[in-house]
């Protein structure tokens, strides 16, 4: 990986875990991430018009389909999020999301593709399972005291998978397709507002209530949510998703750090290894 892309990847990392901690503090759902959307459209408004009088784009049908099922598979991770922050701690949620994403790439390959991992990776496999076994808790989390907890981990772990999905998605239009990654993300923005504008009508007065109360969540998340992932897109361009992928997983450690400094959640340094854990397990499935 050049510097350049890990200077991308590495600045995408901190505005992940920032507009993250902001989505927990709000603990919203649909409404929360229907006010976002919206906000998010109307800032890419007059960006998408200055780039399209730049340089107007050409896009074909098959373009705009990738859109449209980015649109579709971000607007479950975006309430598979929300409905894991509202369950779970975030020092516990968000290093999980972000780290299952690779791990079920290999658990995938192994199972359907018939591959067989490098044993840096079988390595790096076991270190992601046990850094998330200590993560969540270990064996405390099936007291019957966690149920909560229990919840919060399995939207976590779908979360993960849809990060892993996108982000294979998201590789294909920005590289084979070719789609300029500002076009692509606002395209994505505004077709994802559209797929859940008749949930979000009907319930109009709590999109409200969620922008007068989290307003500074909101505009946190509408800010820096676009602004990582068009450089992760920028990266994809020109580095390979195997080596951009793992590297944004560094968000983990800020996320755990972020989770134990400023929302005084427990276990903060149990959590923090944990999630160095995942992040070697991450690292050594990339190098297999």
């Amino acid at each position: 990986m050049t510097a350049a892309a890990l200077a991308l990847v590495l600045t995408a990392s901190v505005c992940h875990a920032v507009w993250n901690l902001a989505a927990k503090r709000a603990g919203g759902g649909l409404p929360f991430v229907a006010a976002t959307g919206l906000v998010i459209n109307v800032l890419y408004l007059p960006v998408v018009l200055l780039y399209v009088l730049w340089r107007p784009p050409d896009l074909s049908t098959s373009a705009i389909g990738i859109v449209v099922g980015s649109a579709a598979l971000k607007a479950a991770y975006s309430l598979s999020l929300q409905r894991a922050y509202r369950s779970g701690d975030f020092s516990v949620v968000y290093p999980l999301a972000r780290g299952t994403g690779p791990l079920l790439t290999m658990l995938i390959a192994v199972s359907l593709l018939g591959e067989r991992p490098h044993p840096l990776g079988i390595v790096g496999g076991l270190l992601v399972i046990a850094g998330i076994f200590f993560l969540t808790g270990g064996p405390a989390l099936w007291r019957s005291d966690r149920a909560h907890l229990r919840t919060g981990i399995g939207y976590g772990l779908l979360t993960g998978f849809f990060i892993s999905a996108y982000t294979l998605w998201d590789r294909q239009g920005v590289a084979d397709g070719a789609i300029p990654p500002v076009l692509f993300d606002a395209g994505t923005a505004y077709a994802m507002t559209i797929l859940l504008a008749p949930f979000a009508w009907k319930r109009r007065a709590e999109v409200v209530q969620e922008w007068r109360i989290h307003r500074r969540e909101i505009l946190i998340m509408a800010i820096l949510s676009p602004l990582g992932y068009i450089l992760i897109l920028t990266a994809l361009t020109f580095t390979p998703v195997s080596y951009v992928a793992p590297a944004r997983e560094a968000s983990i450690l800020i996320g755990s750090f972020l989770g134990a400094k400023y929302l005084n959640e427990a276990n903060g340094p149990r959590r923090l290894g944990a999630a160095a854990a995942i992040v070697a397990g991450i690292v050594l499935l990339a190098l297999s």
